[in-house]
């Protein structure tokens, strides 16, 4: 496993401008980590470039979009979008005969969930067929994003593919259980994991959320050249997630969400940028911080992790914009509810001796016991209920505060890269949006 190695100084400012290009590869949907990037090239006067994951008719056959999912696509993005889908994954593929995963488990009940049996000759020509798929689709895409490249340009590639969950019914009450069961519900993730549903779910996690990466970095080869013959560079970016360092006890820390089954993925994706550097080629994963999205809803609990951030933004500076930070969270609060209560109960989530026993980096991924899930469910519900409305929560805010900076961060370090892997701990990205 890499050596933890987080960003403790904040990198110069990159060169980009004007003519230079960011290509994202994957689609935006809703608010998230990849907002920060897009945003911030923009601002810099950068071309952006995007991606689809397409849709899948009615029929179950993946299509682009139309003309009107484009349009609305495009306007999120604030940039063209290649229209060619780029849908990553297996799940849904069919083998030889026609049969795919989501067919074998369609009679599969979550009751009986630990008593299926797949046949994997056929999932792995559903793999195959799948990795075929995309591959090919990644090479037209790229043949596309060449033609938006002006000689000269730099260009950087944001890789922003992630997940995996298998698109079979069977899946979501069992993902529920393993993340938000308690009691009678809870579901070691451990036991799924060591299943065959958990199994299938591995690999898709690791053709969507790493090994995507990798078809990039191939399918670019080419622009890398040509870019660097007319004069540009040409680096590459990823999201990653190890944990993170958060002010407990007074003190940085790194810690963990549990449990967080797409991480053996997450490895993958950074020795995947660590082989590429090793070939001379500038890709970087970036761990990043918790933060609430559409996407981590499913995970009740990683935004207790996230509440610390206020106390970094005042050890790294604080000023005008971080009292106004704390002002915003604090007028989403209940009557009676401070930004302290939170912090305190909060600190004390992360102290606690019951999750001492989950902070041992060199054994992430961590399983989760029944007493963890309960006291971090119990925990987050908590703190989320001291919220005046739900639909407008102080996660929100920090998330805001996290993937701007995070955007800023990947943006200036990308220009002249440093290293394969970079954590952006609570530190760095209290000094970013301090800095302003």
């Amino acid at each position: 496993m890499i050596a933890y190695n987080p960003m403790r100084e904040l990198p110069a400012t990159a060169g980009y401008g004007k003519g230079d290009v960011l290509v994202v590869c994957g689609e935006l949907f809703g608010r998230g980590y990849a907002n920060g990037i897009v945003e911030e090239a923009r601002a810099r006067g950068m071309t952006v470039v995007g991606a689809t994951v397409g849709r899948r008719a009615s029929d179950g056959k993946l299509r682009p979009l139309t003309s009107a999912e484009l349009s609305e696509a495009e306007a999120l993005l604030g940039g063209r979008i290649i229209n060619v889908p780029l849908e990553a994954g297996f799940d849904l593929e069919p083998d030889d005969d026609g049969t795919s995963p989501a067919d074998q488990l369609k009679r599969a009940k979550p009751d009986t969930w630990n008593q299926v049996r797949l046949n994997w000759r056929s999932i792995e020509q559903s793999r195959q067929r799948g990795v075929a798929r995309f591959t090919a689709a990644l090479a037209a895409f790229a043949a596309e994003a060449e033609k938006l490249i002006p000689a000269g340009a730099n260009v950087l590639f944001a890789h922003i593919m992630a997940g995996g969950i298998p698109r079979i019914r069977v899946y979501m009450p069992l993902m529920n259980r393993v993340f938000k069961g308690q009691g009678e519900r809870f579901l070691s993730s451990e036991e799924f994991w060591n299943s065959e549903l958990g199994r299938l779910c591995s690999m898709n996690f690791n053709e969507v959320t790493a090994d995507t990466f990798t078809h990039l970095l191939a399918a670019t080869a080419g622009i890398r050249s040509r870019v660097s013959a007319a004069g540009g560079a040409v680096s590459y970016v990823a999201y990653g997630y190890h944990g993170c360092g958060v002010l407990i006890n007074g003190a940085y820390t790194w810690q963990s969400f549990t449990p967080y089954l797409p991480g053996w993925a997450k490895i993958r994706l950074e020795e995947a940028a660590m082989a590429a550097w090793e070939q001379g080629v500038r890709a970087t994963v970036f761990n990043c911080p918790e933060i609430q999205t559409n996407s981590s809803a499913l995970f009740l609990g990683v935004e207790l992790s996230l509440y610390p951030l206020l106390e970094a933004l005042e050890r790294e500076g604080g000023g005008p914009r971080v009292a106004m930070i704390r002002a915003e969270c604090q007028a989403l609060l209940k009557e009676g509810v401070t930004v302290e209560t939170l912090l305190a109960r909060a600190g004390d989530y992360l102290a606690s001796p019951v999750m001492s026993g989950f902070s041992r980096y060199g054994e992430w991924p961590h399983h989760n016991t029944a007493e963890q899930a309960s006291f971090m469910l119990e925990r987050a519900t908590e703190l989320l209920d001291q919220n005046r409305d739900p639909k407008e929560i102080v996660c929100a805010v920090l998330s805001r505060v996290v993937f701007n900076a995070v955007g800023q961060l990947m943006l200036d370090a990308s220009w002249e890269p440093a290293a394969p892997v970079f954590w952006l701990d609570h530190d760095i990205i209290a000094k970013r949006t301090v800095a302003g």
